[in-house]
């Protein structure tokens, strides 16, 4: 049997500051327009899909940024994507700054069904960055200024006849991210990034270290926890803040069989088998039977590095 869910990866060039969300809508549109068409069921959007990436920008009241939240999902700006969605009969996932109304603020992403209804909200945990302006950086990199880390873990949920779960950016570099979502046997984990084509901290790692960086940490996440990946940037020069591309999709084997050339709106499909995913939960990646939990105590238990003496 197989179980085919098609998926398209939809890669967003540049938005710049002043551009408005009914512009990035339009474009998140026209993307979904030629996904349909070439037969996709699920659409995946990038993190912080309505704006640029604002965490670049330092405010010395932080108060000032929200303006790049979104207070409600949908809201009017967005209801159109969820129209269009809901006409396609497709499913979706996109990333968006997110402002509570007890004031918090995260950087979420959300799976929506096909009906228009929002069945999964993720909230980024691995936060890079850092909270003051640093003279020292090439460039501000300040998630850790404008959001909390997320509070509602890894979930996997039940959608479109597969178990499915998100994570943000960051997170792909982090084996726990992928690992939380596989002991719950997730089949395809969608993820949206906006990452910069220069470390701000090591000027000699450029475009090429990056992307290699990127495709590592998404194969081996999609090979040892045998599920799908789909992975989708947003990239290009926003106002003078370069974003690598590098939007792909990664089978359970850890191979990547698309992917998406340069960095401008773009969509590459493909049909993804979820039940690709069970030689590797069956045999060397069968959980049950071969995890020893009994050694990997210090995972939990602590944070950072402690030294043998």
């Amino acid at each position: 049997m197989s179980r085919i869910l098609t998926v398209a990866a939809a890669q967003l060039g540049p938005i710049q500051k002043a551009e408005g969300r009914d512009i990035v809508v339009a474009r998140m549109i026209a993307l979904m327009d030629e996904a349909k068409a070439k037969g996709a069921e699920l659409i995946v959007y990038p993190e912080l899909a309505l704006t640029t990436f604002f965490p670049r920008w330092h405010h010395e009241d932080r108060a000032e940024a929200d303006h790049w939240f979104e207070t409600a999902m949908p809201n009017p700006a967005v209801q159109p994507l969820f129209d269009r969605a809901r006409e396609h009969g497709m499913g979706m996932s996109f990333g968006y700054a997110e402002l509570t109304p007890e004031g918090r603020h995260f950087n979420t992403s959300i799976l929506v069904d096909r009906e228009g209804t929002i069945v999964g909200k993720y909230r980024k945990i691995h936060l890079p960055g850092h909270v003051e302006f640093d003279p020292e950086r090439a460039h501000q990199h300040l998630e850790k200024r404008y959001f909390e880390p997320g509070d509602l873990g890894f979930p996997v949920w039940r959608m479109m006849g597969g178990l499915m779960g998100m994570m943000i950016c960051n997170d792909r570099r982090w084996p726990e991210s992928y690992r939380v979502m596989g002991l719950q046997g997730v089949e395809m984990v969608v993820l949206g990034f906006n990452t910069p084509s220069v470390n701000s901290q090591k000027a000699g790692e450029g475009m090429a270290q990056r992307l290699f960086h990127h495709r590592l940490s998404v194969q081996a996440g999609a090979y040892q926890n045998a599920t799908w990946v789909v992975a989708v940037a947003k990239a290009g020069d926003e106002d003078g803040h370069h974003c690598m591309g590098g939007t792909l999709i990664v089978n359970p084997d850890g191979e990547i069989v698309a992917e998406l050339v340069g960095e401008a709106d773009g969509v590459i499909v493909h049909a993804c088998d979820l039940d690709d995913t069970r030689f590797g939960k069956e045999t060397i990646f069968d959980f049950k039977r071969h995890r020893r939990i009994e050694h990997y105590g210090p995972i939990t238990a602590q944070v950072g590095v402690i030294e043998p003496e």
